[in-house]
């Protein structure tokens, strides 16, 4: 619901362009950062649902306090809480997920994940757009609404159960980034699939991006909103889909062929301005976004040790993460320099390139 919506405020309140990058990259920092963390926490407590319920609790919060006060400090203080909600949750989450399949289950189990989180993203920013439509520029009120769906989803959170789990370790210490120690520890194959899942990162920046080069070509603001939530709709219909192909046919196979769809989209992108053809490469967008995101936790959770799950998950989303922040500046930086159709097609080159080091993955016989 607050997606689109939080530029716009933030800029109603006066914050600059500059200081809206700052935050936002602070807060995904702390997204980032934190899941590896809270998931070596998880997987050290032996529990799950706690970290679920305080971080959806976290992320509720925070959506009142946005409108309560307008200092930036506060501002900073209450995204900073809603996404640290997030890396507080992430890891346990996922792996509640991987528990509740089987290595031939898991991606049609991550795969219905992604659809109903997606859904959320085509109907939140839907009625937010109703809402302004009858209400334009009231946007403090719509922080308030969200606050409602927030407390639902805390609340539903209490009618998870927690497994019967092995004692947990002796407590021990665990500094902030100790989760990065699994590193080492993980198995060879994690650490292989995981680089290419970060190379790919490096160049794969934010969507924001892609919603710039349509508002350039000429497709006014609410055009513009209409094809990002179009293109969440395709991402929610076909992730659960995609997900039980993927058990089917390889989560490898899917993966490489959603990274095939990432490419044309983004040559695609380079030399288009036609409104239809828009609309047809964010359809694209959507089924390589089925065919990647969730597939990807699948894999993850196939190829490390089940008491590891939140761990090797969590790792793997802070240091994405971080790759994120750079795609997101170097995309900017090439795009301010050369032009968005260099920016577009020195990511889609560089993704057929991890096509190839994708290839050379074999493709494990418990997983896939």
């Amino acid at each position: 619901m607050l997606y689109p919506i939080m530029p716009i405020y933030l800029k109603t309140i006066g914050f600059s362009i500059v200081i809206i990058g700052i935050l936002e990259g602070v807060a995904e920092a702390t997204a980032g950062l934190s899941k590896g963390y809270f998931g070596k926490l998880s997987d050290l407590s032996g529990r799950r649902v706690p970290f679920v319920q305080i971080g959806y609790a976290f992320s509720s919060i925070s959506k009142p306090m946005m409108a309560i006060f307008t200092f930036p400090l506060w501002i900073f203080l209450a995204r900073t809480i809603d996404r640290l909600g997030k890396g507080i949750r992430t890891g346990a989450r996922d792996a509640i997920l991987s528990d509740e399949a089987t290595p031939k289950t898991k991606g049609k189990v991550f795969g219905f994940h992604r659809s109903m989180d997606t859904l959320g993203a085509v109907l939140g920013p839907s009625l937010a757009l109703l809402y302004l439509y009858f209400y334009p520029e009231d946007y403090k009120t719509l922080f308030f609404i969200a606050f409602i769906p927030g407390l639902l989803a805390v609340f539903t959170t209490f009618f998870l159960k927690e497994k019967r789990k092995p004692e947990p370790k002796a407590r021990v210490s665990t500094p902030f980034f100790s989760f990065l120690k699994y590193w080492k520890l993980s198995p060879p194959a994690y650490r292989k699939l995981v680089i290419g899942l970060l190379l790919f990162t490096l160049f794969n920046s934010s969507d924001v991006f892609l919603l710039l080069k349509a508002k350039e070509s000429g497709l006014d603001d609410t055009m513009v909103i209409g094809v990002y939530i179009f293109y969440n709709l395709i991402y929610a219909l076909f992730a659960f889909p995609i997900g039980m192909l993927a058990d089917k046919i390889g989560l490898k196979t899917v993966f490489i062929i959603g990274l095939g769809l990432f490419a044309t989209v983004y040559f695609g992108m380079s030399v288009n301005d036609n409104l239809y053809v828009f609309f047809g490469l964010f359809f694209l967008y959507g089924v390589y976004a089925s065919a990647t995101e969730g597939i990807s936790k699948a894999w993850i959770s196939n190829i490390t040790d089940k008491k590891d799950t939140a761990t090797a998950i969590g790792t793997f989303s802070g240091l994405q993460s971080i790759c994120t922040l750079f795609a997101s500046s170097l995309t900017g930086l090439i795009w301010f320099q050369f032009g968005a159709a260099a920016a577009f097609v020195l990511t889609a080159t560089v993704t057929l390139f991890v096509m190839i080091y994708f290839f050379t993955i074999p493709k494990p016989t418990t997983s896939i």
